[in-house]
């Protein structure tokens, strides 16, 4: 073993030392190569929010809904945590305030497919009430983990629960709403959650605002025509 290893080190030396005779001192990454990476490291994660026992929803659930899309994704979402659809199915957003999530998507051009969606929550709570303080401790470094691998440029919290816990405030998302924040070096843009706006129709005026200005922070063409209603 230990004669293998020192074979495969010799030929690496030699590589590097056949590219500095012709003068190449630089390396880099390629995007297949990188994309590959966050692929092989979300799904090792996945596996350990499989086996996630941190807290007592994990006696509770039916399913893990871990988070789903691009693992290059320039826009990331993320809600509060899983209801009973999410919960039965396993994905993120996928009843009646998902659909509208998934209109809004579409409306500024691009699919799920394109976004990576999440929750701060990665088990839902009994009977959708409120996440308790431990639940959110034992999951933030879940999702902390999905932000880094992800690197995405822009970060929409969807409601005051994901909004409130990320910012680490407790200002009403009425005032939070409609500016960029800055989140470890990324955009952070609060916004009305969807299940807000199938109760209150007045909210989707402002939501698409909020989506114009991500819209035009990743450089998406903005048609006034389109909406999320």
């Amino acid at each position: 073993m230990r004669e293998e290893l020192s074979g495969t080190i010799n030929k690496i030396k030699l590589l590097i030392e056949t590219d500095v005779n012709l003068g190449i001192d630089e390396y880099y990454l390629m995007d297949n190569d990188s994309r590959a990476l966050k692929v092989r490291r979300l799904e090792e994660l996945r596996g350990e929010v499989l086996k996630c026992r941190k807290c007592a929803l994990s006696k509770t659930r039916n399913n893990v809904v871990f988070g789903e899309g691009d693992p290059d994704a320039d826009l990331l979402f993320v809600g509060e945590a899983p209801g009973r659809d999410e919960d039965l199915a396993g994905r993120p957003f996928v009843g009646r305030a998902g659909k509208l999530l998934t209109k809004i998507i579409n409306a500024m051009g691009l699919t799920r497919e394109k976004v990576f969606i999440a929750n701060i929550l990665k088990d839902r709570p009994p009977a959708n009430r409120n996440p308790k303080e431990e639940e959110i401790d034992a999951c933030r470094g879940y999702l902390l983990r999905q932000i880094e691998i992800i690197e995405p440029k822009v970060i929409c919290a969807l409601g005051t629960f994901a909004a409130q816990v990320l910012l680490k405030v407790d200002t009403p998302i009425s005032r939070l709403r409609g500016k960029f924040y800055d989140y470890h070096n990324i955009k952070f843009m609060p916004t009305y959650h969807p299940a807000y706006l199938l109760r209150n129709s007045e909210g989707k005026k402002p939501v698409w605002e909020d989506m114009k200005k991500i819209m035009n922070e990743l450089g998406l063409k903005n048609n006034d025509s389109s909406s999320c209603s």
